[in-house]
């Protein structure tokens, strides 16, 4: 369903947000131009730099946010980090807070956290993203979301700050289980890409040709216009990191082996990313699995 349409928020109300990174920072941009206050936290000192000088508040701790904001926003690496930062807000959150989680991490992680924060009387949505970090920024992503209804409703003016569409998709951990199948689907579309152009290339096709062409074909997909140009330039400037993206294919297998499901395209996607990785490009987009593909041997 289509986001809710953006309310300035009259008063300005302070919303939390921990997480400064790719997504996290896009996110920051949004809330800020909307009308939000924002309170800030991560732990690279030059991400929070940079989030100050856009107009963001920075906290010092994270017990900061949760004494100063009714709703705190998670943008984490891993599920991981989120437990972290949860063992942290916890002593200090007070009945009727909101924590939205738009971290992409483990299913069980998520439905534990929500119980957990249940007996403090605090709720607790998932909102997983499908999208990039310049998708974020021109309000065009996905939010996959799971929690109680009226939880998810207290999100919907964050949520329509950047993204157009919300999918709402049952309980905890449903959210994050549909995240790992969107992004099974995605990471294997980027990659098959990848190797189709790889592939032009050593038939001697222009692959500015060949691109236009799939784009008109029956195999076309939305990787094409987010990604096919960055791969035949070579513009690895990260927009989601191809190390973030290993991470989720082992989270995938991961689930798939809990639930006797056969993922055989994505064992060998492991083995590409890895390779990728190994070769120093973890930092770079994701794009850059192209990089493997080409090989001269």
């Amino acid at each position: 369903m289509p986001a809710a349409p953006v309310a300035v928020p009259p008063d300005r109300e302070s919303i939390g947000l921990i997480g400064l990174g790719l997504m996290g920072g896009a996110m920051a941009e949004r809330f800020l131009a909307r009308g939000f206050e924002v309170v800030g936290f991560d732990i690279d000192s030059a991400r929070l730099a940079a989030f100050v000088s856009q107009g963001g508040r920075a906290a010092e701790a994270i017990a900061e946010l949760a004494v100063s904001c009714q709703r705190i926003i998670l943008s984490l690496p891993n599920s991981d980090a989120v437990q972290t930062v949860l063992e942290q807000l916890e002593p200090h959150l007070h009945p009727g807070q909101l924590i939205v989680d738009t971290t992409t991490g483990c299913p069980e992680i998520a439905v534990a956290a929500g119980r957990r924060l249940a007996g403090h009387r605090v709720d607790y949505v998932e909102g997983t993203i499908s999208g990039n970090s310049s998708q974020v920024r021109r309000g065009e992503v996905l939010v996959i979301a799971s929690g109680a209804a009226q939880a998810i409703a207290r999100c919907d003016d964050l949520f329509a700050c950047f993204a157009n569409k919300v999918h709402h998709v049952g309980d905890w951990g449903s959210a994050s289980k549909l995240k790992l199948v969107s992004n099974l689907v995605l990471g294997l579309n980027r990659a098959v890409l990848a190797e189709g152009l790889a592939f032009a290339g050593k038939l001697g096709l222009s692959p500015e040709q060949t691109l236009a062409v799939l784009r008109d074909s029956m195999g076309y997909s939305r990787v094409m216009d987010t990604k096919g140009a960055k791969m035949i330039a070579g513009d690895f400037e990260p927009q989601a990191r191809l190390s973030q993206h290993l991470k989720d294919v082992r989270l995938i297998l991961s689930a798939a082996a809990a639930s006797h499901a056969w993922t055989p395209l994505s064992e060998v996607h492991k083995q590409l990313l890895e390779q990728a990785e190994s070769k120093g490009l973890g930092a770079l987009d994701n794009s850059a699995i192209i990089r493997v593909l080409e090989r001269e041997d």
